[in-house]
């Protein structure tokens, strides 16, 4: 299975939780269909890229990057590679990356979705399919600064400014995913 065919499988069978939600879902299969290059950097008007908020094992924090350019605390997360072969395996891979931690457990299925205009490729839109990953208990992060200009751990009812609303929502709706996991278990 291709990436493109992987992330129009995890959209279709993903529930979303609200109408706005379902909305940016029903629109990124619509851009998928539409776009056969949609998972890479260079399909404009926008492609898909793949991110995770980082939680703590215990669901107390979470782990944000201080994005190099933007000077906003946000999750880890970008534009897939061509090395990727799922939508999440993408999002662990770029927690990985940006956060130094090794073993992290991205949960099964997204999260939620955010789409924001950036200025990578002439100012195109990013469909972002958000995941949540947790930690392990003894987790330390390590910065790597090719990746960010800050990396730390921020209580998950106090985040750190600059950040916007849709951090905000994803920690929120990656605590509730982990606190659901956890119960399940």
């Amino acid at each position: 299975m291709t990436l493109h065919a992987d992330a129009r499988a995890v959209l279709d069978a993903w529930t979303a939780p609200d109408t706005g939600q379902e909305e940016l879902r029903r629109s990124y299969l619509d851009h998928l269909d539409a776009h056969g290059d949609a998972m890479w950097r260079t399909c404009l008007p926008g492609h898909l890229t793949a991110s995770a908020a980082i939680v703590s094992a215990d669901g107390s924090r979470v782990a944000l990057v201080l994005h190099r350019v933007h000077r906003m605390w946000l999750q880890t997360g970008g534009h897939c590679e061509t090395e990727d072969t799922t939508l999440g395996g993408a999002a662990l891979r770029e927690a990985t990356e940006e956060s130094g931690i090794r073993d992290l457990a991205l949960l099964p299925e997204p999260v939620r979705l955010d789409r924001h205009a950036v200025p990578c490729g002439g100012g195109s839109l990013h469909l972002d399919v958000q995941y949540a990953a947790v930690a392990p208990a003894d987790a330390v992060l390590v910065r790597d600064p090719d990746e960010s200009a800050g990396l730390d751990w921020f209580p998950v009812g106090s985040l750190p400014e600059p950040s916007d609303d849709s951090v905000r929502a994803l920690v929120d709706a990656a605590v509730h995913a982990h606190r659901r996991a956890t119960a399940a278990n």
